[in-house]
């Protein structure tokens, strides 16, 4: 089941804005609380946590049975997020996905989709990080959302890209799935809001 949260807007998400790189206004910006990507504590390294990563795969094409076309299937364990194609096959994509006591499995849908939205952190991880920014525009590079976001509807869980890349391939999130930024483009452009989303151990 969809379990703790990891992303929380701030401005409504009733209406669905794209902004296509363009900032908005700051009434109207899209402010994703998160509790995921670069903001851990930062006594957490991975100097001190080598066996969180994993080799990175490219992107590619592989053989996936047993979901329909055009579903999101994330395999926890793998660190790994697949979409769908049919006819047995299925597009790739290296992934870090939730730390101990942080993941979740459970059946979903895309709610909504945004390009470089702006971020805010919620109150978990302001708890863990006193220190940490309390409000980043999007498109900055030091946004954890990286360059586009979409959410996952009955939680506050989000697949987004990261300006960590070297972060991709672990356990280092709070829920979230992160990709790379050429990645979670080449996914939003496939997927649409009501796309199927399996999250799986």
């Amino acid at each position: 089941m969809i379990g703790r949260s990891c992303i929380r807007a701030l401005a409504a998400l009733s209406v669905f804005v794209w902004s296509f790189g363009n900032q908005l206004p700051a009434a109207q910006a899209q402010t994703f609380s998160r509790l995921n990507d670069a903001h851990r504590p930062a006594a957490i390294t991975w100097a001190k946590y080598p066996s969180n990563r994993t080799q990175v795969a490219e992107r590619g094409t592989v053989s996936l049975s047993g979901y329909g076309a055009g579903t999101i299937v994330v395999k926890t364990h793998e660190r790994r997020l697949y979409y769908v194609l049919g006819n047995g096959r299925a597009v790739r994509y290296p992934v870090g996905v939730g730390r101990t006591n942080k993941q979740w499995t459970g059946q979903s849908v895309i709610s909504g989709k945004y390009i470089k939205p702006a971020w805010s952190p919620p109150e978990e991880i302001i708890r863990d990080n006193p220190r940490i920014t309390r409000f980043i525009p999007g498109g900055a590079p030091n946004n954890p959302m990286g360059a586009a976001a979409m959410t996952i509807a009955g939680g506050e869980y989000a697949i987004h890209g990261t300006n960590r890349p070297g972060s991709v391939g672990g356990f280092v999130s709070y829920g979230c799935i992160r990709m790379l930024n050429a990645d979670i483009l080449d996914l939003f452009d496939r997927v649409a809001v009501g796309t199927p989303v399996v999250v799986e151990r």
